[in-house]
């Protein structure tokens, strides 16, 4: 299949969100088989892995401008790998915090990079990518993984920011140890186009952080916090080729957090928003405002402490 021909198939689903059912696990191996993409089995490492209900998206009208209107953030749990390689999901619980924790894996100790993917475009998460031994895979909730490429341990940063391309699935970004951040476009059924440079410079950043529309133009954007403790806001622009505006400044003094991540909308707003671990383990919330002139409002707690104790937030 041609980029064009991806563009154009997928493009269609973009006008709106949360209309289409989650694909079940027989419905995307029946179209795998029936498009002749062949999806091979993962060697099972002794994992489990299951997602946890989530709300449902905020009623009420958009927060966004009228031509974001029929967009809204993903709703999506936050997950956590501690180091024992168990797997915790912590859902929204509808008062801008996180319900009780949930266990829903194991045998995740090997995963370097863990990243939701939304694929049927309907603003929830339908499974992870993982790399694991240099090896890429997508887990769709609970069922088997299946292989998408080799080499990936060339990567030292690994993000699924939402659809960044300008189609309907979730895109993927990865950062080699060069600084190049490249940009694979996303099928729909976990498997990848060829990768597209976005361009060099990136080893700047600590940290890259994105899910969803921050600034109410209906385009998924990103930050990222570089070496110095400044957090940058990269406005998207819906077009692979170019997939985000240049940078501008959102605040310094973001050194303080050993994490950033973001899931969407944890407050059920309808505004994507940015969760900070600090070096404590505290957990803090910036709720997003959906200004690109001031993405967040002032941090709020979310959780006391004992975030450290996971490896890998996602």
């Amino acid at each position: 299949m041609t980029l064009e021909t991806y563009v154009a198939k997928s493009s269609g689903l973009n006008t709106r969100r949360r209309t289409l059912a989650r694909v079940s696990a027989a419905a995307l191996t029946a179209a795998l088989v029936a498009t002749g993409t062949s999806a091979v089995a993962a060697d099972n490492p002794g994992r489990s892995l299951a997602s946890v209900d989530v709300p449902a998206k905020p009623s009420g009208t958009s927060k966004f401008s009228t031509a974001a209107e029929d967009e809204y953030a993903p709703v999506n749990a936050l997950y956590g790998v501690d180091r024992n390689g168990d797997l915790w999901g912590y859902v929204p619980d509808g008062n801008g915090g996180l319900d009780t924790r949930v266990n829903v894996g194991y045998g995740w100790e090997g995963s370097r990079f863990v990243t939701q993917a939304d694929q049927d475009d309907d603003g929830s998460s339908d499974g992870l990518w993982d790399v694991t031994d240099g090896t890429l895979y997508y887990w769709p909730w609970s069922e088997e993984g299946t292989v998408v490429g080799k080499g990936w341990d060339i990567y030292d940063r690994l993000l699924s920011a939402g659809d960044l391309g300008g189609a309907a699935a979730d895109d993927l970004i990865a950062r080699d140890g060069s600084g190049v951040l490249w940009l694979y476009l996303g099928y729909g059924n976990g498997k990848l186009t060829q990768r597209y440079k976005v361009g060099g410079g990136w080893n700047t950043y600590t940290h890259i952080a994105g899910k969803g529309d921050l600034t109410g133009d209906g385009k998924d954007d990103i930050v990222a916090k570089d070496g110095s403790g400044v957090l940058w806001l990269y406005k998207g622009t819906g077009d692979y080729k170019a997939p985000f505006q240049t940078r501008t400044r959102v605040g310094g003094g973001w050194n303080i957090y050993n994490d950033l991540v973001s899931v969407g909308d944890i407050d059920l707003d309808g505004v994507t928003d940015l969760v900070a671990r600090d070096k404590d383990g505290a957990l803090w919330l910036y709720k997003g405002t959906g200004s690109a002139a001031a993405p967040y409002k002032s941090r709020v707690q979310i959780g006391s402490g004992g975030w450290n104790t996971y490896r890998l937030l996602f």
